[in-house]
């Protein structure tokens, strides 16, 4: 906090916390949340009193309700910096406090210990949440969360060693009746790299430790005094979806944090207003206003920093509270976008073979068994979809920050798709027979209902890599939705990819459109096993270009393994031998080894620059210099994983005349890789209202805010934009 900040009648227990007495664990909150601020002024005196007469000694005996510990993110090199994390978990029921804790409360304060040389730099914590108890508005954390420092390590550190770090920690930890002062001795090391040793992975879990992180804003608001307080305008594309938003002030004393904030929209600001705190504290009001704009439950936060300037007036009011209303207009258009897209996915090579053979087998089999077929395989495939939908919507209402085929970032979930992939393909070439697509019994009636669901289940997953049009537009609305309607938007994903099997079972004239059966099944069977065969060679491309070949090596290793398992067993069978019993298992291992096992051998690549000419990943400190710079910025989000990215790569972007054109007109080209997990786009993502790639922005010089590009780009829609602004400088 700003040492300039005025003190609260809280001061006093904060005095007596950072002298040392976590032994208070009575401390009432009911009571003081009763009380005039005078007489909590005198209640922190008496407990200060109190302290000075029990003494310290004790608190070293007494446990903590919130666990604290000490990581590193892995080893640094010397003179540079590692990001390092003060875990804290809450015990059920028990919460601490943000930078700011509110109206009552006090946050995580450090004493650093460190080696000759390193220091520590400043303490940033994650988005938090609100709290009102009896009437006080307080700044907290319920579940686990984790503070960021980022320590330099001595320049002249050896190679190879381990320096030991330690830290005081004081905090305060609280239920809804009683707060403890608490605090521990962190104790922690920091392993010092030679400029070749890349051995050691980081620790995993930063990465969604720094998503939790509010992201910065790329420029400042303004604010301004009115008879009620003061009144924020926060820059935000009116684009960008927002749900239930808050403001946390991290200056003390200037707003009442328990009065209702309200918000409205004007073009590309959202306005905040606060109302004055009932005792204020400042004789004047403050030079610059600092906070984070909190986006809603699990949608993240923007840190916004702002300077005394014009707010605008008017604008559209946002409701906030735990009842968002929506349009029905815009959930039918995302349920039909999304249809619309789940139906493209049928004739990606992903998906198409699974489907053609299908089809094929609803060929021998009568109307009524071709109905139930067609309702078993489409409920697999929309209830892997909302399956899908739950696990987003419930990773985002935690605090991770993740997006549309979240999933695919995962190296163990690539991994996993490539055994499944290379094993489909193996089963169309004829190596073995998978349950579901076999011809060989197709148009039995027994047993067909549960291959038929889970094919469905099965053609779902594997469609995930495959991404088309009007899917992202679609998706970007169902993560802003309440959690029913967004669902109701997965759904109608499952529905608009079963929909071509259903029609094929509940109308007969288009099933006698189909060939009839006969021996030029097997070969379409093996033809098929081609475009499965290229979706397998490309998710070798993506574990490659995801964790290199250690990643890509041993998923390869495994699928082969898988495919002699799978072979073997096939041939014992035919001989009478049962093989279940080793088979199912062997399997299943070989599965879970993919996905939890080959992300451990992933080394993640550096961030590459795109290929036009000049281009460099982006950061928001790139992004800066480049606005700077007096020149026009393109700034574009992609995917290894996104079809649609690529496809607009090869033909919009990455060509002869876009290169001509930006050269000419000096443009400033960033990319942004979001193959693998990576927070700080997810931030920036979250901020523009974008659920995913692809996402491409245009800077023109001096423009306040980008102008959002189609997701599908013309061959001249970017040699125009550049040629515009050649003319205009």
């Amino acid at each position: 906090m700003p040492t300039s900040s005025p003190i609260r009648p809280m001061a006093a227990l904060r005095s007596m916390i950072e002298d040392g007495l976590p032994h208070l664990h009575w401390f009432p909150t009911r009571a003081l949340a009763r009380a005039t601020p005078p007489l909590r002024a005198a209640m922190a005196g008496i407990v200060l009193l109190l302290g000075a007469l029990l003494g310290g000694p004790l608190a070293q005996a007494a446990p903590t309700h919130i666990h604290a510990s000490l990581l590193a993110e892995g080893p640094a090199r010397p003179g540079q910096s590692v990001t390092m994390a003060v875990l804290m978990e809450p015990e059920p029921g028990w919460h601490g406090y943000w930078s700011n804790p509110g109206d009552a409360g006090l946050p995580l304060s450090l004493e650093w210990t460190l080696p000759s040389g390193a220091r520590a730099g400043a303490l940033q914590f994650p988005v938090p949440r609100t709290l009102m108890l009896q009437g006080l508005m307080n700044h907290v954390y319920e579940q686990a969360y984790a503070v960021l420092v980022p320590v330099t390590v001595p320049a002249d550190a050896r190679p190879g060693a381990s320096l030991p770090v330690s830290a005081k920690a004081r905090w305060l930890a609280c239920t809804e009746q009683i707060c403890v002062p608490e605090e521990t001795l962190l104790m922690g090391t920091i392993s010092v790299s030679g400029a070749s040793d890349t051995r050691q992975a980081p620790d995993t879990r930063f990465t969604g430790w720094r998503a939790a992180l509010p992201a910065p804003l790329d420029r400042p608001g303004h604010f301004a005094a009115t008879p009620r307080g003061l009144s924020l305008a926060i820059p935000f594309p009116a684009s960008a979806s927002l749900h239930d938003p808050h403001f946390f002030v991290s200056g003390q004393g200037l707003v009442d944090y328990a009065a209702p904030q309200t918000f409205r929209r004007t073009g590309d600001w959202l306005i905040v207003d606060l109302a004055a705190p009932k005792q204020p504290l400042l004789a004047e009001h403050p030079q610059s206003l600092s906070g984070v704009l909190s986006l809603g439950p699990g949608a993240g936060g923007l840190a916004v920093v702002a300077t005394p300037g014009a707010v605008p007036q008017g604008g559209t009011a946002i409701e906030t509270g735990a009842t968002v209303t929506f349009s029905w207009g815009t959930l039918a258009l995302a349920v039909l976008g999304a249809l619309v897209g789940g139906l493209i996915l049928n004739v990606m090579p992903c998906v198409f073979p699974i489907l053609s053979l299908k089809a094929m087998a609803l060929a021998r089999g009568n109307s009524r068994h071709a109905r139930a077929e067609g309702l078993a395989y489409a409920a697999g495939v929309i209830l892997a979809c909302i399956a899908l939908g739950t696990a987003l919507l419930a990773l985002r209402a935690g605090g991770t920050q993740v997006g549309w085929a979240f999933q695919l970032q995962n190296p163990g979930v690539v991994a996993l798709l490539m055994l499944l992939a290379v094993a489909i393909t193996a089963n169309l070439a004829g190596l073995f027979d998978l349950p579901g697509l076999s011809l060989a019994r197709s148009g039995k009636s027994v047993g067909t209902l549960g291959g038929a669901f889970g094919t469905g289940l099965l053609a779902a997953f594997v469609a995930t890599p495959c991404t088309g049009p009007f899917m992202a537009a679609a998706m970007g609305v169902a993560l802003v939705l309440p959690p029913v309607a967004g669902l109701a938007v997965f759904a109608a994903l499952g529905l608009g990819l079963a929909l071509p099997f259903l029609l094929i079972g509940f109308v007969p004239p288009l099933r006698r459109l189909l060939p009839r059966p006969g021996p030029w099944m097997e070969r379409f069977r093996k033809i098929m096993a081609v475009p499965m065969g290229l979706t397998a060679l490309a998710l070798v491309w993506l574990a490659w270009r995801q964790g290199g070949w250690g990643l890509a090596g041993s998923a390869v290793t495994l699928s082969l393994i898988l495919i002699a398992a799978l072979w073997l067993g096939r041939r014992r069978r035919a001989r009478g031998h049962a093989v279940r019993g080793w088979l199912a298992p062997l399997v299943l291992a070989l599965c879970a080894a993919a996905l939890f096992w080959t992300p451990y051998l992933a080394h993640r690549p550096d961030a590459e620059a795109g290929a036009l000419p000049g281009a460099r990943p982006f950061s928001q400190a790139a992004l800066d210099r480049a606005r700077a710079s007096g020149h026009p910025v393109f700034l574009y989000f992609t995917a290894d994983w996104c079809l649609s990215c690529k496809v607009n790569e090869r033909l919009a972007i990455d060509t002869d005349a876009t290169a001509a054109a930006f050269a000419k007109a000096h443009v400033q080209v960033l990319t942004g890789d979001w193959t693998r997990a990576d927070p700080a786009i997810t931030a920036f993502l979250t901020a523009q209202g974008a659920a995913g790639v692809p996402l491409y922005l245009w800077y023109a010089p001096g423009a306040a805010q980008p102008q959002t590009l189609p997701q599908v780009l013309t061959p001249q829609t970017l040699p125009t934009l550049a040629q515009k602004a050649a003319q205009d400088s």
